[in-house]
C-alpha cells in the first residue's frame, strides 16, 4: 500500500535513533516534512543529510520532552520552518529497570529508587502529556491531524523489573483513549502502538540466548524490526486510517496472545 503524506508536517519525538529514526525515514520518504525532536541530535544528522539528498525534507531540533519550555521552543521552531504541524508521534522513551525490592537471604537489600521511577515517568508519561498539550493547538489551527503514542505490550502484561516503565506505558494507553474522545470533535485522531520485542541497538547488546528466548515467545518466531513499528506509525497517521481513533495497535508478532 502506497502512503502519500505530501504537504503534511510530522514531529517524531525520540527520532534520533532506533524506532524513531526508522519512523522519520519512512515518513519522509512518504512525502512528509519531518521534525526530529530529541535530546541527542547527533545520531540523526547523517540520516537527515541522506534524506535531503533524496529530495526529502527533515530537520533536527534539540528537545527535552519532559521540559515544557523546551517543547514549546521546538514547536515554535517547527512551525516557523515548516508552516504548521499535522502529525505528532510521541515515540520518545527511556528505561531505568530495577525490581520493586531486591531480597537476599530473606532481607531487603535495595529496590527501585525514586529517581529512577520519576525519570521514566517524566519522559515516558508526562513527556507525552506535555508534547500533546503543546502541539494540539497547532493541529487545531490546521483543521485537524493525527497523534500516535508509543505504549508497549507490557502495559497489558507487566514485565519483571519495570514498575516505572509499565506504569508509564499503561498511563499512555489511558491518555490515548481520553484524548481520542476529547479531540475527535476537532478532527484529531489519537491512537497508540504497542510494540513487543523489537531488535534495536539496545537489544543488540543482549546475549544470543536471551534474544532466542524472546523470539521463541513470539508466535512469528522472530524479533520485530524498527521498520515494522515505523510502518504501523505511518499507517495510523495516513488517510488509510481516517476512521481509526482511540485504538491501541499491537506490533508484536502475536506476543500478547502467546505461543
Amino acid at each position: 500500500m502506497h502512503i502519500n503524506l505530501n504537504s503534511r508536517v510530522a514531529i517524531v519525538t525520540g527520532g534520533a535513533n532506533g524506532i524513531g529514526l526508522a519512523t522519520v525515514v519512512r515518513l519522509a520518504r512518504s512525502g512528509a516534512s519531518v521534525a526530529i525532536w530529541d535530546r541527542n541530535v547527533e545520531p540523526a544528522q547523517e540520516t537527515v543529510r541522506g534524506l535531503r539528498a533524496e529530495g526529502c525534507v527533515a530537520e533536527v531540533f534539540t528537545t527535552d520532552v519532559s521540559d515544557r519550555e523546551s517543547v514549546r521552543a521546538a514547536a515554535d521552531a517547527t512551525v516557523a520552518l515548516f508552516g504548521g504541524i499535522d502529525i505528532l508521534i510521541n515515540n520518545a522513551g527511556i528505561i531505568r529497570d530495577s525490581q520493586l525490592v531486591r531480597v537476599k537471604d530473606g532481607a531487603v537489600t535495595g529496590g527501585m529508587s525514586d529517581a529512577d521511577f520519576d525519570a521514566v515517568i517524566a519522559v515516558n508519561l508526562k513527556g507525552v502529556f506535555i508534547c500533546t498539550q503543546v502541539v494540539v493547538p497547532f493541529l487545531i489551527a490546521r483543521g485537524g491531524g493525527s497523534i500516535v503514542n508509543a505504549t508497549s505490550v507490557v502495559a497489558r502484561t507487566g514485565n519483571f523489573g519495570q514498575s516505572n516503565y509499565v506504569a508509564a506505558k499503561a498511563g499512555v494507553v489511558g491518555m490515548t483513549q481520553v484524548w481520542a474522545r476529547e479531540l475527535g470533535k476537532r478532527n484529531i485522531r489519537v491512537n497508540a502502538i504497542a510494540p513487543g520485542f523489537i531488535a534495536t541497538d539496545m537489544t543488540a547488546s543482549m546475549p544470543a540466548a536471551v534474544l532466542e528466548e524472546m523470539a521463541a515467545h513470539t508466535p512469528l518466531a522472530r524479533l520485530g524490526t524498527p521498520d515494522d513499528v515505523a510502518a504501523a506509525y505511518c499507517f495510523l497517521v495516513s488517510n488509510a486510517a481516517t476512521f481509526i481513533n482511540g485504538a491501541v495497535l499491537p506490533v508484536d508478532g502475536g506476543l500478547v496472545i502467546g505461543t
